[in-house]
């Protein structure tokens, strides 16, 4: 794989990792509760995670087959990426693609999410592990408002979702514990 690909995988796995391991150790209960109606509950959020990332594979894995005749990632997405950072960490709420609503199923339970999530992220490294250093920088990923982005930039935003989500995350539960 390519170098630059493997360390950013392997910070999103360790990532996915630790937040799996905490979340282990809540109830399946406590992972249902919804603070409202309105709120979505633990494991709303990690399918939507799941969800997102899987489409978003899904279409880096269709636009790959074509990628010898993508443009390379310039001067555009290095200045787009970082204000993409930025907005994830901000405590602004983000409508999801109708695409992602439409294909997030009811909530998985924690173990049927992890196993998914584990299967679609060998899948994952199995594909950046066949793609060649010179379509590393393809811009084979397209976010629904930073548009066209390469496979670094995506795997950064995956990270960058899952840390967006994380106070949601953590205010859920601490809803969940003082109810």
């Amino acid at each position: 794989m390519n170098k630059t690909l493997e360390e950013i995988f392997q910070r999103l796995e360790e990532q996915r990792s630790t937040l799996v391991q905490d979340l282990q150790k809540h109830s399946p209960q406590q992972l249902e509760v919804k603070p409202s109606s309105d709120k979505w509950s633990v494991l709303e959020i990690l399918t939507h995670l799941y969800t997102s990332e899987r489409l978003s594979f899904e279409y880096i894995k269709k636009k790959s087959q074509g990628i010898q005749h993508l443009k390379n990632a310039g001067i555009q997405q290095a200045f787009l990426v970082p204000i993409l950072k930025l907005s994830q960490r901000l405590p602004f709420k983000f409508k999801a693609p109708n695409v992602v609503k439409e294909n997030t199923p009811e909530a998985l339970p924690l173990d049927k999410l992890i196993s998914q999530w584990n299967l679609m992220r060998i899948e994952l490294k199995s594909h950046l592990e066949n793609i060649p250093d010179k379509h590393v920088h393809k811009l084979v990923y397209k976010h629904p408002i930073a548009g066209r982005l390469s496979l670094p930039q995506a795997l950064q935003f995956f990270a960058e979702h899952i840390n967006h989500h994380k106070p949601q995350i953590k205010r859920t539960l601490s809803f969940r514990n003082k109810h």
